[in-house]
C-alpha cells in the first residue's frame, strides 16, 4: 500500500507541474483570465494532494495496516481526478455544468484528511 501512494503522488507531482506549464504557457491569452484562474486551481490543488498522497504512502510504512489509511489514499486520489480534472475540463471547455462535480473532489479532499488523522489516532 505504501509503495502505491507514493507511487501515484509522485505521478500525480509530476503531471501537477506539466500541466501547471502547460497552462502557464500554451493557455495563457487562449483563456479568459478567470477559466485561467480555474486552471490554475486545479494545478494548486493537484500539487498539495499528490504530496498528501506521498505523505500517506511514508505513513503506511510507519503506521499498523489501516482501512484509514487506504481510504485516506483512495480519496486523495479521487479528489484529484474529481476535482482538479472538472477544474481542467471546465477551463478548457467552459462547460459550466462541470462546476457542479467540482466539490465531490473537494469532499473527497476533506474525507482523505480526516482519515489520515483517524489512522493517525488509531495507533
Amino acid at each position: 500500500m505504501n509503495r502505491t501512494f507514493v507511487a501515484l503522488g509522485g505521478i500525480c507531482a509530476f503531471l501537477s507541474v506539466a500541466l501547471g506549464a502547460f497552462g502557464a504557457h500554451a493557455l495563457k491569452g487562449k483563456l479568459a483570465a478567470d477559466m485561467l484562474a480555474n486552471f490554475q486551481t486545479g494545478v494548486q490543488y493537484q500539487m498539495m494532494h499528490s504530496l498528501g498522497l506521498i505523505a500517506i504512502g511514508l505513513a503506511a510504512s510507519l503506521l499498523p495496516a489501516s482501512g484509514h489509511l487506504r481510504r485516506a489514499g483512495w480519496s486523495m486520489f479521487v479528489g484529484i481526478a474529481v476535482f482538479s480534472g472538472s477544474l481542467y475540463v471546465l477551463s478548457i471547455t467552459g462547460i459550466k455544468q462541470l462546476g457542479a462535480i467540482t466539490p465531490i473532489g473537494g469532499v473527497a479532499f476533506l474525507f482523505g484528511w480526516l482519515s489520515l488523522v483517524l489512522a493517525l489516532r488509531a495507533k
